[in-house]
Protein backbone atom coordinates (compact mmCIF):
# COMPACT_ATOMS: atom_id res chain seq x y z
CA UNK A 1 0.00 0.00 0.00
CA UNK A 2 1.03 3.39 -0.95
CA UNK A 3 2.55 5.84 1.71
CA UNK A 4 0.47 8.61 2.04
CA UNK A 5 2.07 12.03 1.72
CA UNK A 6 2.57 13.57 5.01
CA UNK A 7 4.79 16.86 3.25
CA UNK A 8 3.83 20.55 1.92
CA UNK A 9 5.37 22.52 -0.16
CA UNK A 10 5.43 26.00 0.73
CA UNK A 11 5.62 29.24 -1.23
CA UNK A 12 9.39 29.61 -0.55
CA UNK A 13 10.19 25.99 -2.34
CA UNK A 14 10.70 24.52 1.04
CA UNK A 15 9.44 20.83 1.69
CA UNK A 16 8.13 20.71 5.06
CA UNK A 17 7.86 17.12 6.78
CA UNK A 18 5.45 16.95 8.98
CA UNK A 19 6.14 13.75 10.74
CA UNK A 20 9.73 15.03 11.06
CA UNK A 21 10.25 18.52 10.90
CA UNK A 22 13.83 20.13 10.32
CA UNK A 23 14.66 23.65 11.22
CA UNK A 24 16.24 23.91 7.70
CA UNK A 25 12.48 23.57 6.16
CA UNK A 26 11.44 26.42 8.22
CA UNK A 27 11.25 29.76 6.88
CA UNK A 28 9.85 32.98 8.66
CA UNK A 29 8.13 33.91 4.90
CA UNK A 30 6.53 30.98 4.82
CA UNK A 31 5.25 30.75 8.47
CA UNK A 32 3.88 34.68 8.40
CA UNK A 33 1.75 33.80 4.91
CA UNK A 34 0.43 31.09 6.17
CA UNK A 35 -0.53 32.20 9.70
CA UNK A 36 -2.20 35.41 8.31
CA UNK A 37 -4.14 33.70 6.29
CA UNK A 38 -5.46 31.09 9.14
CA UNK A 39 -8.34 32.29 10.63
CA UNK A 40 -9.16 32.18 14.39
CA UNK A 41 -12.65 31.04 15.75
CA UNK A 42 -12.34 29.27 12.61
CA UNK A 43 -13.76 32.18 11.24
CA UNK A 44 -17.01 33.20 13.36
CA UNK A 45 -15.40 36.70 14.09
CA UNK A 46 -17.43 39.96 13.35
CA UNK A 47 -16.02 42.57 10.84
CA UNK A 48 -14.94 42.20 6.98
CA UNK A 49 -11.92 40.42 7.39
CA UNK A 50 -11.10 37.58 9.21
CA UNK A 51 -9.22 37.70 12.53
CA UNK A 52 -5.93 35.76 11.32
CA UNK A 53 -3.28 33.59 13.56
CA UNK A 54 -0.84 36.13 13.12
CA UNK A 55 -2.88 39.31 14.39
CA UNK A 56 -3.36 36.65 17.20
CA UNK A 57 0.63 36.02 17.42
CA UNK A 58 1.25 40.12 17.22
CA UNK A 59 -1.55 41.08 20.41
CA UNK A 60 -0.35 38.07 22.65
CA UNK A 61 3.49 39.33 22.25
CA UNK A 62 2.27 42.38 23.00
CA UNK A 63 0.10 41.48 25.98
CA UNK A 64 3.45 39.06 26.92
CA UNK A 65 5.15 42.13 26.95
CA UNK A 66 3.29 44.37 29.07
CA UNK A 67 2.46 41.76 31.94
CA UNK A 68 6.57 40.73 31.93
CA UNK A 69 8.07 43.57 31.14
CA UNK A 70 11.39 41.98 32.19
CA UNK A 71 11.70 38.99 29.61
CA UNK A 72 14.37 39.01 28.06
CA UNK A 73 13.68 39.58 23.70
CA UNK A 74 13.88 35.40 23.42
CA UNK A 75 10.83 35.17 25.37
CA UNK A 76 8.70 37.66 23.29
CA UNK A 77 10.23 36.19 20.39
CA UNK A 78 8.44 32.54 21.63
CA UNK A 79 5.41 34.94 22.21
CA UNK A 80 5.24 35.30 18.91
CA UNK A 81 5.76 32.46 17.42
CA UNK A 82 3.81 30.29 19.93
CA UNK A 83 1.34 29.60 17.07
CA UNK A 84 3.50 29.39 14.70
CA UNK A 85 2.64 25.46 13.77
CA UNK A 86 -0.38 26.38 12.60
CA UNK A 87 1.05 27.56 9.35
CA UNK A 88 1.05 24.29 8.59
CA UNK A 89 -2.34 22.54 10.63
CA UNK A 90 -4.13 25.79 11.03
CA UNK A 91 -5.95 26.58 13.68
CA UNK A 92 -8.28 24.18 15.37
CA UNK A 93 -10.70 25.22 17.95
CA UNK A 94 -10.05 23.31 21.62
CA UNK A 95 -13.20 20.99 21.13
CA UNK A 96 -11.61 19.43 17.89
CA UNK A 97 -8.27 19.67 19.38
CA UNK A 98 -10.11 17.31 22.44
CA UNK A 99 -11.46 14.97 19.46
CA UNK A 100 -8.60 14.27 17.54
CA UNK A 101 -6.62 13.34 20.97
CA UNK A 102 -2.84 13.23 21.78
CA UNK A 103 -1.34 13.24 18.19
CA UNK A 104 -2.45 16.30 17.41
CA UNK A 105 -0.33 17.92 20.45
CA UNK A 106 2.46 15.43 19.54
CA UNK A 107 2.61 17.16 16.08
CA UNK A 108 2.20 20.69 17.27
CA UNK A 109 4.93 19.71 20.13
CA UNK A 110 7.17 18.54 16.92
CA UNK A 111 6.49 21.27 14.37
CA UNK A 112 7.28 23.67 17.29
CA UNK A 113 10.34 22.34 18.31
CA UNK A 114 11.94 23.00 14.68
CA UNK A 115 10.14 26.57 14.69
CA UNK A 116 11.85 27.52 17.54
CA UNK A 117 15.41 25.73 16.47
CA UNK A 118 15.18 27.59 13.45
CA UNK A 119 15.55 31.04 15.43
CA UNK A 120 17.75 30.17 17.86
CA UNK A 121 15.34 29.33 20.77
CA UNK A 122 15.41 25.83 22.40
CA UNK A 123 13.40 23.00 21.26
CA UNK A 124 11.25 23.06 24.70
CA UNK A 125 10.48 25.99 26.07
CA UNK A 126 11.02 26.60 29.84
CA UNK A 127 7.75 25.51 31.96
CA UNK A 128 8.11 29.32 33.88
CA UNK A 129 8.25 30.77 30.11
CA UNK A 130 5.59 28.52 29.25
CA UNK A 131 3.36 30.16 31.38
CA UNK A 132 3.97 33.49 30.91
CA UNK A 133 3.00 32.84 27.29
CA UNK A 134 -0.20 31.42 28.11
CA UNK A 135 -1.25 33.90 30.12
CA UNK A 136 -0.87 36.34 27.63
CA UNK A 137 -2.79 33.89 25.25
CA UNK A 138 -5.89 33.62 27.62
CA UNK A 139 -6.12 37.39 27.87
CA UNK A 140 -6.06 37.52 24.06
CA UNK A 141 -8.55 34.23 23.51
CA UNK A 142 -10.82 36.55 26.39
CA UNK A 143 -10.31 39.73 24.04
CA UNK A 144 -11.06 38.07 20.95
CA UNK A 145 -14.19 36.46 21.98
CA UNK A 146 -15.55 39.41 23.56
CA UNK A 147 -14.76 42.01 21.51
CA UNK A 148 -15.18 39.81 17.73
CA UNK A 149 -16.60 36.14 18.49
CA UNK A 150 -19.79 37.32 20.40
CA UNK A 151 -19.18 36.42 23.65
CA UNK A 152 -20.85 38.05 26.24
CA UNK A 153 -18.26 39.06 29.17
CA UNK A 154 -19.79 36.35 31.91
CA UNK A 155 -19.47 33.51 28.87
CA UNK A 156 -15.42 34.63 28.46
CA UNK A 157 -14.75 35.17 31.92
CA UNK A 158 -15.88 31.16 32.72
CA UNK A 159 -14.00 29.83 29.63
CA UNK A 160 -10.59 32.07 29.66
CA UNK A 161 -10.68 33.40 33.34
CA UNK A 162 -11.66 37.10 34.21
CA UNK A 163 -8.74 39.56 33.14
CA UNK A 164 -7.53 42.44 34.97
CA UNK A 165 -9.80 45.34 33.67
CA UNK A 166 -6.91 47.56 33.81
CA UNK A 167 -5.04 45.46 31.51
CA UNK A 168 -7.85 44.59 29.53
CA UNK A 169 -8.84 47.83 28.41
CA UNK A 170 -5.45 48.41 27.09
CA UNK A 171 -6.20 46.08 24.10
CA UNK A 172 -8.62 46.61 20.92
CA UNK A 173 -8.92 44.12 18.29
CA UNK A 174 -7.95 45.37 14.68
CA UNK A 175 -9.26 43.45 11.30
CA UNK A 176 -7.20 44.15 8.37
CA UNK A 177 -5.92 42.91 5.60
CA UNK A 178 -3.85 39.59 5.25
CA UNK A 179 -0.95 41.31 3.82
CA UNK A 180 -0.86 44.07 6.18
CA UNK A 181 -0.80 41.48 9.08
CA UNK A 182 1.67 39.41 6.95
CA UNK A 183 3.94 42.39 6.78
CA UNK A 184 3.57 43.53 10.73
CA UNK A 185 4.61 39.82 11.55
CA UNK A 186 7.37 39.95 9.24
CA UNK A 187 8.25 43.17 10.82
CA UNK A 188 7.80 42.26 14.36
CA UNK A 189 9.82 38.89 13.95
CA UNK A 190 12.61 40.84 12.57
CA UNK A 191 12.88 43.35 15.16
CA UNK A 192 13.13 40.48 17.81
CA UNK A 193 15.58 38.71 16.64
CA UNK A 194 17.73 40.99 15.93
CA UNK A 195 17.81 41.51 19.39
CA UNK A 196 18.28 37.92 20.50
Amino acid sequence: MKQPRAWQRMLSGRRLDLLDPTPMDVEIEDIAHGLAFVARWNGQTAGEYPYSVAEHSLLVEDIHARMNPAAPPRWRLAALLHDAPEYVIGDMISPVKAAIGPGYGALDERLAAAVHLRFGLPSVLPVAVKKAIKRADRLSAWLEATQIAGFAAAEADRFFGRPDPALAAAFRIRLRPPVEVKADFLARHAALLAQV
